[in-house]
């Protein structure tokens, strides 16, 4: 199973720095985002475009997590060559990231 199978998710940008919203569309699937979409594991799947910190910030009131990663943008909308600038496709590439909903 994907993560876009039971989240959506959302994408900001501040200079170098995207930020990633993971939300659940059921709240009962939010522990499972919890233990699954770890800071790690999302740097990992994204690889080269996360070349620096990413830290998790959870919301579970709103089942949701915010994942902050550093030197995302290579330098930011204005100086990026990125095809991308502002990360917006970034949300849905995170949504591909395999979740095993079988504990």
């Amino acid at each position: 199973m994907k993560l876009k199978d039971i989240a959506h998710s959302r994408t900001g940008d501040k200079g170098d720095i995207i930020n990633i919203s993971v939300i659940a569309f059921d709240e009962k699937d939010y522990s499972l985002l919890v233990e699954q979409v770890t800071s790690a594991k999302v740097k990992q799947f994204l690889g080269e475009t996360a070349l620096g910190e990413v830290t998790r910030y959870e919301l579970p009131t709103l089942a949701a997590m915010n994942f902050v990663v550093q030197k995302a943008l290579r330098g930011g909308v204005t100086r990026s060559l990125r095809m991308d600038k502002h990360g917006k496709t970034l949300s849905s590439i995170l949504l591909e990231m395999p979740v095993d909903t079988k504990h």
